[in-house]
């Protein structure tokens, strides 16, 4: 009924009708074809308005609601949230961490209004934006086989038992997505488990269960206590961006806006 009274005084400012309604659908009239260009030049102008503001209002006050893949909520986010909260003391964060598939579908549903994923999705529904460049690489347990080589082969990898995110997640699809770029077929992989979260995946490679391919800012702690070893591979890097995503249709709330532009505008290796 909102909508429906917002659609009716639009109507009347304008002085025709914009849709043609019927019992099954609503669709634009001839008017509303004409208006629909100015209306997305509306929104992009107001965005651009919000990007260029936001770098000003240090005192801004707000809730950020994000949806975050799960490398980036559990491994990257917890180290710029802090210094994003220095800069803005005032703006609260809440953090839903699911993978890209369900980011993908809240927003489509109009559940969720950001975030921030591990692979670029197509969608003409959707914009994606890259805001940080990553790497996959093999991870290895300590006493491996593999685990004291200096360099290895893919086909030397092949032969080992791999532990993989489920079908879904960013990293699943980035790593996939290179193999085939490569003449690989993923099916050649001998996955002896899928789980749904970076940290348990993790911990059946640290058990010697298998490898894998991670993000290297997920294992940091594991490397520095030995328990995991990197292993570079020859001839095919697994290099990635993480995107910032929300409908071409939505105007971001401005506290969202504040903290894309933070994204794009800061260097966040300092932080990771």
């Amino acid at each position: 009924p909102a909508v429906t009274i917002q659609m009716q005084s639009l109507e009347e400012y304008l002085g025709t009708k914009l849709f043609i309604r019927s019992t099954k659908k609503v669709e634009l009239s001839e008017a509303g074809k004409a208006l629909l260009p100015y209306a997305k030049r509306s929104i992009d102008l107001i965005r651009e308005t919000e990007a260029g503001m936001s770098k000003f209002t240090h005192m801004l006050k707000g809730r950020l609601l994000l949806g975050a893949s799960l490398t980036i909520g559990e491994y990257i986010l917890p180290r710029l949230l802090g210094p994003f909260g220095q800069e803005y003391p005032n703006i609260a964060i809440s953090m839903k961490v699911m993978n890209t598939t369900q980011i993908l579908d809240e927003m489509l549903k109009h559940q969720l209004t950001f975030g921030l994923i591990e692979a670029q999705v197509f969608h003409p529904d959707v914009h994606t934006e890259p805001v940080l460049s990553d790497e996959l690489q093999l991870i290895v347990p300590n006493g491996h086989p593999l685990a004291e080589r200096d360099r290895v082969t893919m086909e030397e990898v092949l032969q080992y038992p791999f532990i993989l995110r489920e079908q879904g997640s960013g990293t699943r699809q980035v790593m996939e997505e290179e193999l085939l770029r490569k003449g690989i077929q993923p099916s050649e992989m001998k996955i002896v488990m899928e789980l749904g979260s970076t940290g348990a995946v993790k911990s059946a490679v640290e058990a010697g269960l298998g490898i894998t391919f991670l993000s290297r800012t997920a294992v940091r702690h594991e490397l520095k206590l030995g328990v995991l070893r990197l292993v570079p591979v020859e001839g095919i890097r697994f290099e990635r961006h993480f995107y910032a995503t929300y409908l071409k249709s939505n105007l971001l709330p401005i506290s969202a806006v504040t903290f894309l532009t933070f994204l794009r505008e800061r260097d966040l290796n300092q932080w990771l």
